[in-house]
């Protein structure tokens, strides 16, 4: 079980939580966005896009271009991943591969977000992904969202974003399409009557 990063005493971290984009928040890259925070702290935070997939490269693709698998061996890939896309994780460092997910892989990498998520960055977790041996859920992301120290803070308090609790249902079972509006739906807000102008959680 990997161990949960611990956020600085009294500090309000977002860490495990949901951003939802706000309408107006004024970045297209953002629009409409569900983002999973991994890291939150004085120093800035970091997280992934979690509802916007890629055409190019799929999961199979990237496991080849990064040597883990032949095409050859595409077949020994579980077929929910040969049917699965790369998330957009994000703006920053978008070469960088990223897989969010439950605690039932754990490399010397991984690190605890909350007690059933991790996120682990290695090809350790790639290659077992690919055979069959990694975790029973997870989401893999090329780049991540990044806030500089206060950054993320003065975007929600501009109604930026709207933050409430993740649920592990709708960041790994919901179809993309569909978590934004569920994740609204955690705080009793329907999509039809958010404004620009609504406050934050």
């Amino acid at each position: 079980m990997c161990d949960v990063m611990k956020p600085e005493e009294a500090f309000p971290s977002l860490c495990g939580k949901f951003l939802i984009a706000m309408p107006g928040m004024g970045d297209s890259r953002f629009e409409r966005t569900v983002i999973y925070i991994c890291a939150h702290s004085p120093d800035g935070a970091m997280g992934f896009i979690v509802n916007r997939t890629m055409e190019s490269p799929s999961i199979p693709e990237f496991l080849e271009q990064l040597e883990i698998i032949s095409e050859a061996e595409r077949d020994s890939i579980p077929k929910d991943l040969i049917a699965g896309a790369m998330h957009v994780g994000g703006p920053v460092e978008p070469g960088r591969g990223f897989v969010i997910h439950t605690p039932d892989f754990e490399s010397s990498s991984t690190v605890g977000v909350r007690e059933n998520i991790c996120l682990t960055a290695t090809l350790e977790i790639l290659r077992a992904i690919a055979t069959g041996k990694g975790p029973q859920k997870a989401i893999l992301a090329l780049g991540y969202s990044g806030w500089a120290s206060g950054q993320l803070e003065d975007e929600i308090s501009s109604n930026g974003w709207l933050t409430v609790d993740a649920t592990e249902h709708i960041l790994f079972e919901c179809n993309n399409e569909e978590k934004y509006r569920k994740s609204l739906a955690l705080l009793g807000v329907d999509e039809s009557l958010l404004s620009a102008d609504a406050g934050h959680a």
